[in-house]
């Protein structure tokens, strides 16, 4: 896991480029406790490693 800063944006195209797979967005909202996809100001993020095999895209409840 690391950290990334970001200035607004959204989970989906930081899933894109960290993670290699946008529907793994949810990995990201999940570890960092956030329920909207779309980021305002700034925002410190923990990411997870990158994961070829996990699913993405539909929370679990």
């Amino acid at each position: 896991m690391r950290t990334l800063i970001t200035a607004s944006g959204t989970l989906f195209h930081i899933a894109a480029r960290e993670l290699g797979d946008a529907t793994q967005w949810i990995r990201i909202a999940q570890l960092n406790d956030i329920s909207d996809p779309q980021l305002r100001g700034v925002v410190s993020l923990t990411l997870p490693d990158r994961d070829p095999n996990a699913g993405g895209g539909i929370a679990t409840q």
